[in-house]
């Protein structure tokens, strides 16, 4: 599974917990930059997008999550940190499995 992920200077351990699930980072933007946080035109290749809403503006979350929702992509929402995400993932991949 490839991931985008949207929000957060540094990723620390989040790479660790991402790769345990099989999921691979394909991309990583900070949202800082200005044309970050532009309206998204794609998420080439990507089957989950997660934001990490602790460093980011809300019209930044609305346009990742309705690009999301248009292309039919798996969309998470956290607090950037390991046991946050690895809460919001895991209902996720539990669903996966079954």
């Amino acid at each position: 599974m490839n991931a985008y992920l949207i929000g957060a200077d540094r990723l620390g351990n989040i790479p660790q917990l991402l790769d345990r699930y099989g999921i691979r980072i394909t991309a990583h933007l900070t949202g800082r930059d200005a044309s970050h946080q532009r309206k998204p035109t794609s998420a080439r290749g990507a089957d989950l997008i997660i934001l990490f809403t602790d460093f980011m503006g809300h019209n930044v979350m609305r346009n990742y999550r309705q690009l999301a929702t248009q292309n039919n992509i798996r969309f998470v929402a956290c607090r950037r940190s390991v046991c946050d995400l690895e809460q919001s993932l895991e209902p996720m991949m539990r669903q996966t499995r079954n």
